[in-house]
């Protein structure tokens, strides 16, 4: 577990380096975005990848990496809205949004420290495939959700979802690296 923790770092480190530049060009702008709009742009991005996967034709010059990215930080920002409200208008510095991101991140990666415990790793045998599909299922989780006004019966909530999302990513963003790693140590390997 102590590589996957490492693996989990350097995945988190590029994530957050974006999120930090983008919040230098963008500002925390994203403040203002309501969960459901938020959720959205997740369905957006995994829906996405999921066509990626079973398109062989791409006509816009990006890659499943920068899509799960971007489910990361948009799951991140939305665990920020649930603990600090929506706004009508940026109210965080980048160094005050970045703690904030921080401080999710330590929350997300804990939860996944546990279930990997008592799951054993079973991600490592799962197909990235599979990552996005489960990544979709509990999109379309927080959607039913949001559409009952965050009431639930008998399961968890959106947070939960959000950080099941963050660590499927980080999941496949681990599993995209050792590809790509073992194309250059094996470049005659399929």
């Amino acid at each position: 577990m102590q590589q996957t923790s490492q693996q989990y770092d350097a995945v988190i480190h590029t994530c957050r380096e974006l999120f930090l530049k983008k919040a230098q060009d963008y500002g925390t702008a994203w403040r203002i975005l309501r969960l459901p709009s938020l959720t959205d742009q997740i369905f957006i991005k995994a829906q996405r990848i999921r066509s990626l996967q079973q398109n062989a034709v791409r006509k816009v010059d990006e890659d499943e990496r920068s899509e799960f990215i971007g489910i990361i930080n948009y799951s991140l920002m939305a665990l920020i809205q649930l603990k600090k409200g929506i706004v009508e208008q940026p109210d965080l510095t980048a160094e005050e949004a970045i703690a904030l991101y921080d401080g999710q991140v330590a929350i997300t990666k804990k939860l996944m420290e546990d279930k990997n415990h008592d799951y054993g790793e079973a991600w490592r045998d799962m197909r990235v495939s599979s990552l996005t599909d489960l990544i979709l299922q509990k999109v379309l989780r927080v959607k039913q959700i949001e559409n009952n006004k965050g009431s639930t019966l008998v399961s968890e909530g959106v947070d939960a979802n959000y950080q099941d999302m963050v660590n499927y990513a980080v999941f496949a963003l681990i599993h995209l690296g050792e590809e790509i790693k073992s194309k250059i140590q094996n470049p005659k390997s399929k």
